[in-house]
């Protein structure tokens, strides 16, 4: 079994955050902790392109790729049952960018609650900017859309989940390759700000679609999907909100369902891999024999959680 915990901790609140990871009870974690061993680190600091668990994620299936630079795209587009076959593909998520005196930052995707409808109809609106550019455009779900060329091929891309909630002046590409694409993204926003859909939703004082933010370039490779892999999400949408609270009873739940599922496994005697992801750091945990003494030792010492939190 392998369980990754991606936002298993914050940088923020700057102010208080060390007493944040320690007001946590995981009582379930701190015994598994005391039962694996440190193995592999993913990432480096904040300001890579892509996110730690990221970096882990594309270890376990096998990929090859630098920074910002791994094919999310032609993956997920291949899980929507389209081919992605050997062209080079970008994601393009439809986003709201609130605009402010100083900065524009990005709004989560997942606060537009955009339909299929919704967005097919804007994404039939942007297409022919693309397409009278030699480009191909696919959509997959509300908030996929894909795009294919050839530019795309090394193009490094934050990952999305760095620019929410932060200014994207950071975090907006200025490789060259980037420049057709963001040419276009600047055409597709004067289409989108005139298109009715959006005058319904501001209307309505909900969150317009102007613009799209791409990420996961390259070409499809192949991947080696890990048997047992989970990847438990359900710490992302509370701390990308900085709803510490919310965070906080997330990581509970999480410690008495799936963390727990791994600690009785390990109690078993079966194989457990634990990857903890933060901003900076995904560190990997393993079952690794240990000494006599460790493991009479390890049965009443269970491993402290925040210091190991502090660290990613």
């Amino acid at each position: 079994m392998h369980l990754m915990i991606p936002f298993a901790s914050a940088l923020q609140p700057e102010t208080g955050r060390s007493a944040l990871l320690r007001s946590l009870r995981l009582p379930n974690l701190a015994r598994l902790l005391a039962r694996l061993t440190p193995t592999t680190r993913h990432g480096s600091d904040e300001t890579t392109l892509s996110m730690p668990f990221e970096r882990a994620l594309a270890h376990a299936f096998g990929w090859q790729g630098d920074d910002g630079r791994l094919p999310w795209a032609a993956q997920a587009l291949a899980q929507d049952d389209i081919d992605p076959g050997t062209h080079a593909w970008a994601l393009l998520t439809p986003v709201h960018w609130l605009v402010g005196r100083d900065q524009v930052t990005l709004a989560d995707p997942q606060h537009l609650h955009l339909s299929a409808q919704t967005s097919h109809l804007l994404f039939e609106a942007v297409r022919p900017l693309f397409e009278t550019e030699g480009w191909r455009l696919e959509w997959g779900g509300p908030l996929r859309w894909y795009a294919a060329h050839e530019s795309l091929e090394q193009l490094p891309c934050a990952s999305i989940d760095r620019a929410i909630g932060h200014p994207i002046d950071q975090w907006q590409p200025a490789h060259p390759q980037a420049g057709v694409l963001r040419r276009l993204q600047n055409e597709a926003q004067m289409v989108l700000y005139q298109h009715p859909c959006n005058d319904e939703r501001a209307d309505r004082g909900v969150y317009t679609v102007n613009s799209f933010w791409f990420s996961g370039c390259g070409r499809a490779q192949p991947t080696r999907v890990p048997p047992e892999l989970v990847v438990d999400t359900r710490l992302r949408a509370p701390l990308l909100t900085q709803d510490w609270a919310a965070w906080s009873q997330a990581w509970a739940a999480l410690d008495a369902t799936a963390v727990l599922e791994a600690l009785e496994r390990s109690r078993q005697g079966g194989s457990v891999t634990l990857t903890l992801a933060g901003d900076r750091i995904a560190q990997v945990f393993e079952t690794r024999p240990k000494a006599w003494f460790a493991r009479i030792g390890q049965s009443f010492s269970p491993s402290p959680v925040a210091p190991v939190l502090e660290a990613l």
